[in-house]
């Protein structure tokens, strides 16, 4: 029998020079894995609507356990939309730079196992919701998640450039939500919070979606500035702002808030529509270069929710 020689330099060393990782690392990557798939700082964004609005409906601070039950439940009911949505798109974040870090786009969670997860995620949700708040916030809370991922993530994504208008109603409910934790019941109040949210999110994440324009024409994604002129993505924007800040100072009367949200409301929404506008402006007289310093608003805008949202639970437990 003849045996060929091998050459040093092809011989796999690999397993001999790379030491294997520690099983605590290797755990903490798979947590820290799972725990990207729920992306909690967008659910801390819905959080800060959910505890205002039921501050609000209770004109005063709701039970300690309440407000726990509600926003652990809107913590895994959001994660598992979140995780939902990944599945489902992760074909997308792979192609798409701001994205392709994300779990399943680097193959670090199985699809399957991503599946199971958020299921899972939104049973705790559910049984949290039903036994410790009640049956309306409970319904809310999987009406919610279900809108984002059947018609926002299945439906609307990859059809259509309003998508992220009609797929942003997900993000409105925990408004809802936190009313109707508090009071088993909806009002007009929670339905101006809601619009708020409504009106918010098209200036919130069509700045971001022009900074990345060449992500979603590249992933396919019909977002609107991937598809539309930037001078058309600023007036709409302009437009949604215009209605958001309108949105909110009609809350004023009808949500019996004071001078704090009233002087709050007022301030920012001028500033707002100064940077919506200033964006406008950019667009119009050099339309490709707008996405470049549209990422000022979008950082402004969360300021902006978050400002106003916390007025109204200043005012109410301030002024009462």
């Amino acid at each position: 029998m003849i045996v060929t020689p091998v050459e040093p330099s092809r011989v796999d060393t690999s397993r001999e020079t790379q030491p294997s990782r520690p099983a605590s690392s290797r755990w903490r990557a798979v947590a820290g894995a799972y725990l990207a798939l729920m992306k909690l700082r967008v659910v801390e964004l819905l959080l800060i609507t959910t505890l205002p609005a039921m501050v609000l409906a209770e004109r005063g601070l709701p039970s300690p356990g309440l407000v726990a039950a509600t926003l652990v439940a809107g913590t895994l009911a959001g994660g598992s939309a979140h995780a939902f949505n990944q599945v489902l798109e992760r074909d997308i974040d792979a192609v798409m730079h701001r994205t392709r870090r994300r779990p399943l786009a680097r193959a670090q969670v199985p699809p399957y196992h991503a599946f199971a997860f958020a299921s899972l995620l939104l049973a705790g949700s559910t049984a949290i919701m039903l036994v410790w708040v009640n049956a309306l916030a409970a319904a809310l809370t999987i009406a919610a998640n279900l809108f984002y991922v059947l018609v926002y993530t299945m439906l609307l994504k990859r059809r259509t450039s309003q998508n992220i208008v009609w797929g942003g109603v997900a993000g409105c409910v925990p408004t809802l939500i936190g009313w109707a934790a508090v009071t088993g019941s909806l009002d007009w109040p929670p339905v101006l919070l809601f619009l708020v949210v409504f009106f918010w999110t098209p200036p919130h994440y069509w700045p971001l979606a022009m900074r990345y324009r060449e992500d979603y024409v590249r992933a396919e994604v019909p977002m609107l500035p991937a598809v539309a002129s930037a001078t058309t993505v600023a007036t709409q924007i302009l437009a949604y702002s215009w209605a958001m800040v309108v949105t909110t100072l009609a809350l004023w009367p009808v949500g019996d808030l004071g001078w704090i949200f009233g002087l709050l409301a007022v301030v920012t929404g001028a500033w707002f529509l100064s940077e919506a506008h200033r964006l406008h402006g950019r667009a119009r007289r050099d339309p490709s270069g707008a996405g470049l310093k549209a990422m000022r608003l979008f950082h402004g805008s969360i300021t902006y929710l978050t400002v106003v949202f916390a007025g109204v639970m200043a005012d109410v437990l301030i002024l009462g």
